[in-house]
């Protein structure tokens, strides 16, 4: 009976798994699909899965629609194709049908639907993360109070919803400093003077430190998330040492150098005691990396602000700013781990996706929905790398064929492809054996 809670939570890990994957591969897929056939290029199997067939349907343009058993990715199939990646032909071709391939389509028609998959991930990884912005909304201006978070009653104040806040501890609060850097300012005291405007009257109203050490976001496969701590929690002791800042927490951390340290919580009320060893994580900052010693928490003002809405326009402009983020992150640790300045451990494989996507979907459904953003973004950039195989390879060998006139011989692709399936099955290789032994 002591396994079925773990089972329960291998069951979640891989439900939550193939539900991000699987919304991500049918983006992709769809993408080259709907362009192919905007291009003139039919399709004859569009499939969700690999391996065997557990759903299939024909459309009226003669295209399969199949769900296979193996949710690990997903192919369209073009007319000719002999494989699901568009490499070589299926027999003989009917010339009047020759134009329908993606062999005898232009070679902008076959650029477009390649380049159509990472493109759609891009979308939608814009569409999450713009919609998530719509639905959460941005800072009032003025910084209004909206409501506190649940806190021990240490933490109490009569700051009520409405008021709009000036200034804390001397400090004013400032559109500049909502990132968290009026912390670095207010002096470090358990109880703070908080001016404040009320029906057209300033007030000085005790309150807690501006940000105490309150868990509002969790690192998957962090110290923390390892050690089962929560969104919500609130740190109370470090070692038995009381404490009511979040910085405190950081200087802490920073000075144990990786040596457990025993945290006491308080959780809706419940009084926990939590053991764990912060880790080694390689943090981007503005001029590359920067390791640090974390636990994988992060911390918020103790009180909910007053939110305004954000038009379409300007979410869909935030989602870019996120999208050009994610992307250029990624290709900076890249290169990083490529010159050996950051550890490996910065790569993740199946297992560690797998992780990371039930943990996403335990801290909820918005939470999860921007890691299915933050996934697909990645899926996508991947998929341009000039890889043989990858759709980043393809368009490698179109513009081989717009430079020079000629299309590659079927002989060099097929080396090329040999050479980046074995590339692509060595990098998963390492990646699983990075999850599961070199870095876990």
């Amino acid at each position: 009976m002591q396994f079925l809670p773990n089972f329960g939570n291998f069951a979640f890990t891989i439900a939550a798994f193939v539900v991000a994957l699987s919304v991500i591969v049918a983006i992709h897929e769809y993408g080259h699909y709907i362009v192919g056939r905007w291009c003139g290029i039919h399709a004859d199997v569009f499939s969700l899965g690999f391996g065997p067939v557990l759903y299939s349907r024909t459309d009226k343009r003669g295209t399969e629609w199949q769900v296979a058993a193996l949710p690990i990715g997903g192919f369209v199939k073009f007319m000719g194709d002999a494989n699901a990646a568009s490499v070589g032909s299926d027999g003989e071709i009917d010339p009047a049908d020759m134009r329908k391939t993606m062999l005898g389509a232009p070679l902008w028609a076959r650029a477009a639907t390649v380049a159509a998959g990472p493109i759609f991930n891009f979308i939608l990884s814009i569409i999450i993360f713009g919609g998530i912005i719509m639905h959460d909304g941005r800072t009032a201006d003025p910084l209004t109070f909206g409501q506190a978070q649940p806190l021990p009653e240490s933490f109490a104040t009569d700051l009520r919803e409405g008021d709009v806040l000036l200034s804390v501890g001397g400090v004013p609060f400032d559109p500049e400093q909502r990132d968290g850097s009026i912390v670095d300012l207010v002096p470090e005291e358990p109880r703070l003077d908080y001016v404040v405007e009320r029906d057209g009257r300033e007030l000085v109203i005790d309150g807690p430190f501006v940000m105490p050490p309150l868990v509002s976001s969790l690192t998957p496969r962090s110290a923390a998330d390892d050690a089962g701590m929560r969104i919500g929690d609130v740190i109370t002791a470090i070692d038995g040492d009381p404490i009511f800042a979040f910085t405190q927490v950081q200087t802490i951390v920073k000075a144990a150098e990786g040596a457990p340290l025993q945290l006491t919580l308080w959780r809706q009320g419940e009084v926990l005691d939590v053991t764990l060893s912060p880790r080694r994580v390689d943090l981007p900052v503005a001029d590359g990396f920067e390791t640090r010693w974390l636990m994988g928490i992060g911390g918020q003002l103790f009180f909910d602000e007053m939110r305004e809405s954000v038009g379409p326009l300007e979410a869909v402009q935030i989602g870019v700013d996120r999208l050009w983020y994610s992307m250029s992150t990624s290709i900076s640790a890249l290169k990083h781990i490529i010159i050996g300045e950051i550890s490996t451990c910065n790569l993740s494989g199946p297992v560690g996706i797998a992780e990371t996507s039930g943990s996403m979907a335990r801290q909820g459904t918005v939470s999860f929905i921007w890691f299915i953003g933050a996934l697909s973004a990645a899926v996508g950039l991947i998929n341009l790398f000039p890889i043989p195989v990858l759709d980043g390879g393809h368009l490698m060998f179109y513009a081989y064929e717009a430079v020079l006139r000629r299309k590659p011989s079927d002989r060099a692709v097929q080396v090329f492809m040999f050479v980046g399936l074995a590339f692509i099955l060595s990098l998963m290789s390492f990646t699983v054996l990075n999850d599961t032994l070199l870095c876990p």
